[in-house]
């Protein structure tokens, strides 16, 4: 390592001589134009720039054999702390590779003037799922900065995963137990929307009308699935009075912003805003994926769905939330009736 660093510093030397052009007297001897060009071609090669290559790729590859024991020894003597740890970075490996797909396809809707809902439904979901992970990722990334805080992102990875953290940093023994999850949370305000539903049919002037909600109501609380024609037999409810999403009541509007994981506990306004919206890209989401064709469907239920949310209306959007517990508060693992 001597020797190496003594030929490097002579040629580093070399180097700064062969930048020399003087023909003055110093200490009464003459310097005359030395050409490194003609004279010394060595220092061609080296060159500070390339120096500076050279020991970045050294200590880029030292850093990666250091990184590599450490992950070794983790993976030896602290299993379950290395699991961690590998999710973690992984799942900035993920993160990262979202960004620049995300990139993508906004130049192309940028250069080809593609709105969002024209999307494919993967390019679509991509942007969706990104910009929500981005929100709930920000204060993991900021608290990541510092020197060795990534021990304390490690400790609320292990804490708090479900709270703090997005998909890409689960494990797969989490993903899956998080989803049978957030089904559960989700079925635990089906019946109280069944029930404002049930509440609210006493306002449908129209008797035929009133009695089909009630049935469609019925036919969910006896533990079967409703046709797609059953529901869309009361579609006009759900675009205007009483049931329309600008329409509809503060009180079911509570009861229904769970079943997006929304907070109930803001004005009347802002929550109509907020299940429009979110209800909307539901929607577009469920146009494009039927736009792939059934054959990339396998699950009948999905089909099902598809085959409301195609026939709905902008202006339905309401009707589209509400299916939400029309269509799954009697899949399995639903919640209990109360």
């Amino acid at each position: 390592m001597a020797l190496s660093c003594s030929n490097l510093c002579s040629h580093l030397s070399l180097t700064r001589l062969c930048g020399l052009r003087t023909n003055r007297i110093s200490n009464g001897l003459y310097f005359p134009y030395v050409s490194c060009q003609s004279r010394l071609p060595l220092c061609r090669h080296y060159s500070s720039s390339k120096v500076r290559r050279g020991i970045g790729r050294y200590v880029a590859s030292s850093l990666q054999r250091v990184n590599t024991k450490y992950e070794g020894f983790l993976k030896r003597r602290f299993p379950r702390f290395y699991q961690l740890y590998h999710t973690f970075t992984e799942g900035f490996k993920l993160l990262f590779q979202d960004a620049k797909d995300v990139q993508r396809i906004k130049a192309k809707m940028f250069s080809d003037g593609v709105q969002f809902k024209d999307l494919p439904y993967r390019e679509m979901e991509k942007l969706r799922q990104f910009r929500r992970d981005v929100v709930k990722a920000v204060p993991l990334v900021v608290i990541s900065i510092p020197p060795f805080a990534n021990y304390l992102v490690f400790v609320l990875m292990y804490f708090f995963p479900r709270q703090l953290l997005i998909p890409h940093f689960w494990t797969p023994q989490q993903k899956e137990e998080f989803q049978g999850l957030y089904h559960s949370l989700r079925a635990q305000h089906h019946w109280p929307v069944l029930k404002g539903l049930e509440s609210t049919s006493q306002q449908v002037k129209d008797g035929q009308l009133q009695r089909r909600l009630k049935d469609l109501c019925a036919t969910v609380q006896s533990g079967a699935i409703p046709k797609v024609s059953e529901i869309l037999a009361v579609r006009s409810l759900f675009s205007g009075p009483p049931l329309g999403i600008k329409r509809m009541s503060v009180d079911q509007m509570r009861l229904v912003s769970p079943l997006l994981f929304l907070t109930p506990y803001l004005p009347g306004f802002l929550i109509g805003r907020r299940l429009n919206n979110h209800g909307l890209v539901l929607l577009q989401l469920d146009r494009a994926l039927s736009r792939l064709g059934p054959h990339q469907l396998s699950d009948s239920e999905l089909r099902k769905w598809l085959q409301v949310s195609s026939s709905l209306k902008d202006s339905e959007v309401s009707l589209l939330l509400h299916s939400i517990v029309f269509l799954s508060a009697n899949y399995p693992k639903g919640a209990s009736r109360h």
